[in-house]
């Protein structure tokens, strides 16, 4: 990471201590001068040094203590597949460090964008008469526990796949994912609205 301060704005910071007085010249130009520009750059550098430490302490960015950072977030782990790519188990160790608790729809949506997607989320709940309407569609009561997520960016790198696994396994217990939309295609759909999740577990949405 940069420098928060330039190596000039140290150089003026040291002369702005010095004595006054035409002995003590502090122009460029000048010994002092010059002694007060090395000064400057020095402690410029020292700053972006300091500005590294504290940008490769944060967890995934710095490859070196990449390792550590899994073993204490329980990674790696088989979402991401059997050989995952540097930048990949970096995303995954953001995300597993930024997740908190918690079972609201941002709280889903934060996580998938720490691995580097934009998403969104569909909840859907089983026709009744009298309070649905015509237009909606004819599910029944096990869609109660079902949500569906698209996938509207990817930024990551990460396959659709490493999501709905990260996702499921933080998701409430009682409920099933569905991703829905573009890059749905390991999910089957036999064109009637009817899912098969990865469990194995069938879901028909009559319309």
């Amino acid at each position: 990471m940069p420098s928060r301060y330039a190596a000039s704005d140290y150089a003026a910071g040291a002369a702005a201590l010095m004595p006054t007085g035409r002995v003590w010249p502090t122009d460029q130009g000048s010994q002092i001068g010059a002694f007060l520009s090395a000064i400057g750059q020095t402690f410029a550098r020292s700053d972006e040094a300091a500005s590294d430490l504290l940008d490769g302490s944060l967890p995934g960015n710095n490859p070196d203590l990449l390792v550590e950072w899994e073993e204490a977030l329980g990674l790696p782990d088989p979402c991401a597949g059997l050989n995952p790519t540097i930048p990949q188990r970096a995303r995954q160790v953001q995300a597993r460090f930024i997740a908190g608790g918690g079972q609201s729809r941002q709280r889903f949506i934060d996580y998938a964008a720490a691995l580097g997607f934009t998403i969104q989320i569909a909840n859907y709940a089983p026709f009744r008469a009298g309070r649905s309407s015509c237009i909606e569609p004819c599910a029944d009561a096990q869609w109660t526990f079902v949500w569906g997520v698209q996938v509207i960016s990817n930024a990551g790198g990460l396959s659709p796949r490493v999501l709905m696994c990260e996702l499921n396994a933080i998701k409430p217990a009682e409920t099933t994912i569905l991703m829905v939309g573009e890059g749905a295609a390991f999910l089957t759909e036999d064109g009637l609205n009817a899912f098969v999740s990865e469990t194995g577990d069938t879901f028909v949405l009559e319309s």
